[in-house]
């Protein structure tokens, strides 16, 4: 269970502490629960939903939104806005996209990227809310954090040592192939057929993003992959508010 507690610990703000500081192959061994840490997220969301009903709709999907971004702590939220500076101000050039990665201060066009993501988002959860369709709360964090599984199992990592890199070079491609499987089949069952309808928009998002990254940067980063993850959640949440 160590790998759980490591993938909990780096994708959320919960309090997680661990024995001491895990090695590369715990740390790509740990992907393989990224998955259900997104269920995990889900039901806490889902439960929260119910405590929330019969209040006010707008303070009922403004909460929920909050306290989705609360539990990742906004870690994927600071990679799209690192990812969308980058991507406008890189001008296609490899080199120049990941040096303003680096950069911490956010420029206009991320927080305009923000600003959009969160909207959608909240008026996705709102027609959720309102149609009572709380369960499938649970559907769009298990999707997103599937595909981090499935990025660092197809697209090769470009930055040169770090946790990514630990990641990408010792997650275990053939159990990995199965969890994706796996939530596929969750997937499923929280939503029947429009399940396949919800898994064909987020594979769609999912192969998009990824060439864009392997056009201009012939891989990922830890960015594009938060970055992935916040758009891929919006395109489901919207495939099951639609």
């Amino acid at each position: 269970m160590l790998a759980f507690w490591i993938a909990l610990q780096f994708l959320s703000s919960l309090p997680v502490r661990l024995p001491g500081m895990p090695t590369p192959e715990q740390l790509g061994r740990s992907l393989l629960f990224y998955p259900l840490v997104g269920l995990l997220f889900g039901v806490l969301l889902w439960g929260l939903n119910t405590l929330l009903d019969g209040s006010p709709l707008l303070l009922h999907t403004a909460l929920l939104l909050s306290a989705w971004v609360l539990l990742s702590g906004g870690l994927h939220l600071d990679g799209l806005a690192d990812s969308a500076d980058a991507w406008l101000g890189g001008f296609g050039d490899r080199e120049r996209t990941l040096e303003i990665m680096k950069d911490p201060r956010s420029g206009p066009i991320a927080v305009v990227t923000l600003l959009l993501v969160l909207l959608l988002k909240f008026c996705a959860l709102l027609v959720l809310v309102e149609r009572g369709q709380g369960l499938l709360l649970i559907v769009a964090p298990l999707l997103g954090r599937a595909a981090l599984l499935g990025l660092f199992l197809s697209t090769p990592y470009v930055r040169a040592g770090g946790l990514g890199q630990a990641l990408a070079d010792h997650v275990p491609w053939r159990s990995g192939v199965w969890v994706l499987l796996a939530s596929s089949v969750l997937c499923l069952c929280l939503t029947g057929l429009q399940g396949l309808y919800v898994l064909a928009v987020a594979g769609v998002a999912f192969f998009w993003l990824r060439r864009l990254m392997i056009q201009r940067l012939g891989g990922t980063t830890g960015d594009t992959a938060g970055a992935l993850l916040e758009l891929l959640e919006l395109a489901v949440l919207l495939s099951l508010a639609l």
